[in-house]
Parts: C-alpha cells; structure tokens; sequence
C-alpha cells in the first residue's frame, strides 16, 4: 500500500519467558521473517542488553508498558496501575511506571508506548452490569428467542458505561497532559489500546474525543484487532472494520491476532475467523503492525499466519527510517 512494503513487528511476549536473552528473542524474530520487535510487558531487565545489542539489525518498533517489569512488581502486567483509575494514588504509581517506559522507549528507538489506561466499573446497588455478567448472558441467548434480554440489559449498560466515562474524561485528560512533555522530548506517543471489555476505558468514542482535545499531541489510538473483534462479538460496537475506519485518522499502531468463537483471542492469524481483508485501512506504513500471539502458538503458525497477511495486505520495498510524530 502507498507503495512501500509494510513493515511487521513480532511482540516478545510470544516467547519472553523461554529465553533469557533478547538478543536470541531478536535473532529468533528475525529468522521468522519478522522486520521488528515490541518489547512486551513480560520484559525482564536480563533480556535488554541483548534487545538493545541486535537494534540495528532488528529495530524496536513500540514498547508495551510497563516495560521493563518493574522490580517492584512481582510479574509482568499491563494493568498493574492505571492512568484513569479514580483513585489519586493509583495514576501517580501509573504515570511513575509510565515515565519509565517512555524513557525506555526512547532508548531503544522506539516510537510509541502501548498503554492499557484503565477501566469505568459498571456495578451499583441497583446490579452489575459489566462483561462478567453480558458476556456468559450473550453465550447463552444469542440466536434464541431469549436474546431480546440481552439487548435490554446491554442498552442499560452503554447508558451507565457513556455517563461514568464521560466523569472520567477530565482527570485522565489532566494526567495526560502532565506526560506531554516527556513524551515530546523522546519522540514517542501514547497509545491508548482498545480492550475486550465494555468496561475499558477509552472505548471508540472517547479515543476520538481525545485525539479531538490534542490535536498534534504525542497520543494515539492503538487499534487491537482480536479486542476489537471480541467487543463487535459481544455488541459493544460495531464491526472491528467500522471502528478501524472510524479511528484511522487517530490509529498510532496495531496489535494482530485471531479470534476463535466470540472471544477466543492472540490466535495465529488464519487460526479463526477474523476477516483481515476487511481491515485494509490498517494496512498502511505509517501505522506500526505488532503481530501478538499467545505463547502457545507455534512457530509454523505464526509464520503461516505472517505470510497470509503479507499477502492480504500487499506493499512494496521496505520503509526507510521511521518517523516519529
């Protein structure tokens, strides 16, 4: 597309806890045909110096925060504090981690932090309306004459989940605005991930908002493809194709999976049902593609998979240097 072939990226989590050295993480991506690496949120210190030994062979693309796992915490965790959680405490513990991983983004030549901001809770004395309770509901009614029930309680949700994200927005927004500068002196965006839950916050709507607040800011959208699809499964949204359009204009990057069923995500891509061909508006080289796989997916999966969507998505010689904004 736009004449330049795309360049994918294969994030570490795939096989962060088999090797103890990055340099073997990057040299293995490497012969599998991938053109780059996210560092993911499982990345131990150890595993760096090699990451950082191979970049010129094998460039990071993006970092997932937390990245490294910070040594206060006892695993990997992308949710392990969060920037839109209500409580004070908890965004400053998520916006000290996070200045972390920008900086370490800027170490590595990375050009965004994918970042899981937070979530808006849907329970009250009046019942929980959250995904622990739509989703084993949507498994049970879909296609039955029961389904009605579903679209009834869902309509109650989207009302409850719209008026508590919008009491939401400011302080987020506010926490955003303090990390502008670090992001600006190390060339790196914010990207915000959609998540597989009605509850995760910013959902479609709100990402579009922000992006209309900063035009030009160092965030973005971070558009998930299984996440996406597991939120259309569900009716929180429309098709993922639809929100990957609606969100273009705002996309930073891509996470790349498969859906088996209504949630059965990080699949190798030809695995399940997700319809790729579709999702052609992600194809374009300025947006970073992340392919993340489960770590229970083969190689000969993975690599089937990388080819398929060289060939849905097409493209031509590989970019030059990347440019950050």
């Amino acid at each position: 597309m736009d004449g330049e072939r795309i360049r994918f990226a294969l994030s570490t989590n795939w096989c962060a806890k088999r090797f103890s050295d990055g340099a073997a993480i990057a040299d293995l991506a490497g012969e599998m045909g991938f053109d780059a690496l996210e560092l993911g949120y499982n990345t131990s210190f150890e595993q760096v110096p090699g990451f950082k030994s191979r970049i010129d062979r094998m460039p990071v693309d993006s970092v997932h925060a937390f990245c490294p796992v910070p040594v206060s915490a006892p695993r990997g965790y992308p949710e392990l504090h969060l920037l839109a959680s209500e409580d004070e405490d908890e965004r400053a513990l998520a916006a000290a981690f996070l200045r972390k991983s920008i900086q370490f983004a800027a170490e590595t030549g990375a050009r965004a932090v994918v970042l899981h901001a937070g979530r808006v809770f849907l329970r009250s004395w009046l019942g929980n309306l959250g995904s622990d309770r739509l989703m084993p509901l949507w498994r049970n009614v879909r296609g039955t004459a029961d389904a009605g029930i579903y679209s009834t309680l869902l309509e109650k949700a989207k009302r409850r989940r719209r008026k508590r994200g919008a009491a939401r927005m400011d302080v987020f927004c506010r926490e955003l605005e303090k990390l502008f500068p670090a992001l600006e002196s190390a060339h790196v965006r914010v990207a915000l991930e959609n998540l597989p839950s009605i509850e995760g916050f910013p959902d479609e709507d709100e990402t579009l908002e922000i992006a209309r607040r900063y035009p030009g800011a160092p965030v973005a959208a971070w558009f998930d493809i299984g996440h996406a699809e597991i939120r259309a499964a569900f009716r929180w949204t429309g098709s993922a194709a639809g929100e990957a359009a609606r969100l273009a204009g705002c996309i930073a990057g891509c996470h790349i999976h498969d859906v088996k069923g209504l949630d059965g995500d990080h699949c190798a891509v030809g695995e399940g049902h997700v319809d790729f061909a579709a999702l052609r508006v992600l194809a374009s080289p300025r947006i970073l593609h992340v392919f993340e796989p489960a770590p229970g997916v083969s190689r000969t999966a993975l690599q089937s998979g990388l080819e398929s969507l060289r060939r849905i998505w097409g493209g031509g010689p590989a970019p030059s240097a990347p440019v950050h904004g």
